[in-house]
């Protein structure tokens, strides 16, 4: 379990808190509203996120010279805002200045409100004569107000070094609402020459390795394209702070807790200054608040978790494996106790059509290895069984509407029933989606894939080559378009469908479409 004590005596050092604050101070000198500039301050381009009915968070952060700090002068910078009705910016609906905090890596964050629901809008930002490139954003209908159609696509693990974002490329083309990232945005380790493309620092532990290294990720043109086109939801997994993180606890025994929770701080601290988060998800120190509800009208609720911050300790020594004592501890949780009651409490009074846990990783038991031996994985939720267990039992006699689990991490496409271990009845269904260039190009794997619904008759589909899911929602039916792209070695894959499934409101599980 992580550990309360070193937790507790780091939050309670003066020191450390004042090391590691992440509130913007208030400046007493002058903001600039013509910085020198040294490049294009909006290198890492414009994105947009968690969508209400009214509101909606416009980001960008100014930096000249990203992959080295910034090159922004220490100053803070004035940062005019507009939201318009057109992509020319003629028909301005609000506009306002904020303030680029320095010691926010002048990152900016505007909460909108006061906006139309169900609409598309475009913005943009302006520092001195710099402007940026033109976002589009749109909010969500009203609460109760049932759309046609609810369009989204969810992806997760983008390692740069490993191949090119041709998925984002694609992506960024199709006629979307919203796109919902489950996690490694970014990834952690050190450079390493002979790659496709390269890391920029050592293994990241500084905030300013941080926010370099986020910084390279935003450059890339095809991510950039897709934040700019629609509003994004995003979580994180673990490469966004380190490797199986658990807590507090880092899977290199040697490391402390106290060390792990200040290189802990330096990575949300450079998480919330590169993403279009709300004010709500604002770290102190080595927390931060990132599980939230987005409703998209009455259409669907979208329960967006944090199985890392919370989590206790991977059992039975990690990896694949038989699941051993530990595995069944009534203690062990992936959630904790008070964002488990919080999900709990909120599907009991969703009123929406389908209830959508946005998480990390892989809810149904797969066993990974062909044949007798067993092997599943103690970093998901079979290494949390009772959790999982209670969890299935909650959605039947609670009776939850149209639970759907969409899931990243695993690098693989997979679509599962989830079904209750005494009697095998269906309760809900996981869509998991592969990774956008982690693993570098993939497979199909076919032999593979048949072993596997071999050994888990749940599991309708696999696939392991690299894309994103892409979904169409409507009151009767949703349906989960898996689509890939052949190699991300070279630029230029086409986009290919290789399967679809519905599931029927009313009837959890997987059908072929």
């Amino acid at each position: 379990m992580p550990s309360a004590l070193s937790r507790r005596s780091f939050l309670q050092s003066s020191a450390a808190l004042a090391a590691w604050s992440i509130l913007p101070t208030t400046s007493f000198g002058v903001v600039r509203k013509f910085p020198k500039l040294s490049g294009d301050p909006f290198a890492c381009g414009v994105a947009s996120g968690d969508l209400t009915a009214t509101g909606i968070v416009l980001w960008t952060r100014l930096a000249p010279d990203p992959l080295n700090g910034g090159g922004m002068p220490h100053d803070d910078v004035a940062v005019s805002w507009m939201i318009a009705d057109d992509e020319v910016m003629t028909k301005v609906v609000q506009k306002g200045t904020v303030v680029a905090a320095s010691d926010m890596a002048h990152s900016v964050h505007v909460e909108v409100e006061g906006l139309k629901p169900d609409r598309w809008y475009f913005y943009q930002f302006k520092v001195g004569n710099e402007t940026s490139p033109v976002g589009r954003t749109r909010t969500a209908p009203e609460a109760g107000a049932v759309p046609d159609r609810l369009r989204f696509a969810f992806a997760s693990c983008q390692h740069y070094e490993s191949g090119l974002f041709t998925a984002y490329e694609h992506m960024a083309k199709q006629p979307l609402d919203l796109v919902v990232h489950l996690g490694d945005y970014i990834y952690e380790g050190a450079g390493r020459e002979r790659q496709i493309r390269m890391h920029v620092g050592p293994e990241i532990e500084t905030l300013e390795h941080y926010r370099n290294r986020h910084a390279q990720y935003k450059t890339d043109e095809h991510l950039q394209a897709t934040h700019a086109a629609f509003p994004w939801i995003v979580t994180w997994d673990d490469h966004e702070f380190d490797n199986n993180c658990a807590g507090d606890i880092s899977e290199q025994s040697q490391v402390g807790a106290e060390e792990f929770l200040k290189r802990r701080a330096n990575a949300y601290r450079a998480y919330y200054e590169h993403m279009p988060l709300r004010r709500s998800s604002l770290p102190t120190g080595p927390d931060m608040q990132l599980y939230r509800r987005i409703s998209f009208g009455g259409l669907a609720n979208f329960f967006v978790l944090d199985t890392r911050q919370y989590r206790s300790d991977q059992p039975c020594g990690d990896g694949n494996k038989p699941q051993c004592d530990e595995a069944f501890d009534p203690k062990a949780t992936l959630l904790g106790e008070t964002q488990e009651q919080w999900l709990r409490d909120g599907l009991s009074k969703s009123p929406t059509a389908w209830n959508v846990l946005a998480q990390q990783v892989m809810f149904a038991p797969v066993d990974r290895l062909p044949g007798e031996e067993v092997g599943l994985s103690m970093d998901q939720w079979p290494g949390y069984e009772v959790s999982r267990r209670r969890m299935l039992s909650f959605f039947d006699e609670a009776k939850i509407r149209n639970p759907v689990v969409i899931t990243g991490d695993i690098h693989s496409n997979w679509a599962n029933d989830l079904a209750l271990p005494d009697d095998g009845a269906v309760v809900a269904t996981e869509y998991v989606g592969t990774s956008i260039s982690s693993g570098g190009n993939g497979s199909a794997r076919e032999d593979y894939a048949e072993a596997m619904k071999t050994d888990n008759p749940f599991v309708k589909f696999f696939n392991a080559q690299r894309g994103y899911v892409q979904c169409e929602v409507n009151a009767k039916e949703w349906r989960s378009d898996y689509q890939v792209v052949e190699q991300v070695t070279e630029p230029g894959a086409p986009l290919v469908k290789v399967a679809g499934f519905v599931t029927e409101d009313g009837k959890p599980g997987v059908q072929r479409a």
